[in-house]
C-alpha cells in the first residue's frame, strides 16, 4: 500500500510539476488543488484539503512567473500529503496533527525545488539554438526532439524535488512523530491558526508596494466598467 501511495504521489507530482511552468498552467499546481487531488487519489481527501488550506497562502506572493524561481510549494504540498497519509495509517491516528506535522517538516525542503528548477532552466537555455540548427538542416523531427527535451528537463526537476522531499520526510517523520505527538495535540489548533495568519501577512506586505494598490483599483474599475458596458 505504501509503495502504491508513493507512486500515485509521483504521478501527481509529475503532472502538477509540468503545469507549474511548462504545460497548460491551468493552476492544478496550486497547493489548494494539488494537495486535495493527491489526498483524493490516496483515499484521504480531508488530509489533502488540510494541507492545501494551510499551504496556499504562505507562498502565494511568490509565483514562478518569468525568471522568478520561488520555493516549490507544489511538490511540498504533494509530498506532505503523501507523508501525512502514510503517518496516519502507520500509527492509526486521525485529526489534523499528521498533516500539520508533515507540512512543518517539508516546508524548509521546498527550497530544494529552486535548485532543480534552476538546473532545468539552465539545461533548456541551449535548446533553441539546437532547434534552429535542426531546422536549418531541414530536420523538423530534430527540432521537435529539442522541444520535448525541454519538457523532459522540467519533468525530471519536478520528480527530483518530490523524491528528495519525500525521502527526507520518510527518514525524519517516523522517528520524530512518537516524540512530539502529545505536545502537538495540545498546540495544533494554535499552529493551524498561525499558518494562515502568516500567509495573510505576507499577502498584505506584498500588496503594500508603491502603485500596486493603484494598479489593482484601476484594473478592478476597468473590469467592472467593461462588464457594465457589455
Amino acid at each position: 500500500m505504501i509503495i502504491q501511495d508513493l507512486l500515485l504521489g509521483a504521478l501527481v507530482a509529475l503532472l502538477c510539476g509540468l503545469d507549474r511552468v511548462a504545460v497548460l498552467q491551468i493552476m492544478i499546481s496550486r497547493p489548494l488543488v494539488a494537495a486535495p487531488l493527491t489526498g483524493m487519489l490516496l483515499g484521504q481527501p480531508l488530509i489533502g484539503l488540510q494541507v492545501g488550506i494551510m499551504m496556499e497562502l504562505l507562498w502565494l506572493a511568490r509565483l514562478p512567473v518569468g525568471a522568478a524561481i520561488p520555493p516549490d510549494d507544489t511538490q511540498v504540498s504533494i509530498a506532505a500529503t503523501v507523508l501525512a497519509v502514510t503517518v496516519a495509517r502507520m500509527f492509526t491516528i486521525s485529526g489534523p496533527e499528521p498533516a500539520l506535522f508533515c507540512l512543518l517538516v517539508t516546508l524548509p525542503l521546498g527550497k530544494l525545488g529552486q535548485y532543480f528548477d534552476h538546473r532545468a532552466r539552465r539545461f533548456n537555455d541551449h535548446l533553441p539554438e539546437l532547434a534552429e540548427l535542426a531546422i536549418e538542416r531541414g530536420s523538423l523531427r530534430g527540432a521537435e526532439r529539442q522541444h520535448l527535451k525541454g519538457l523532459l528537463s522540467f519533468s525530471v526537476a519536478a520528480l527530483s524535488t518530490y523524491i528528495v522531499i519525500l525521502g527526507g520526510g520518510l527518514l525524519i517523520i517516523p522517528f520524530l512523530w512518537p516524540l512530539i505527538e502529545e505536545g502537538l495535540v495540545y498546540s495544533s489548533s494554535w499552529i493551524q491558526l498561525a499558518l494562515p495568519l502568516i500567509g495573510v501577512a505576507v499577502i498584505l506586505g506584498t500588496i503594500n508596494v508603491s502603485r500596486s494598490i493603484t494598479l489593482f483599483c484601476a484594473s478592478f474599475g476597468m473590469a467592472f466598467l467593461l462588464m457594465w458596458l457589455v
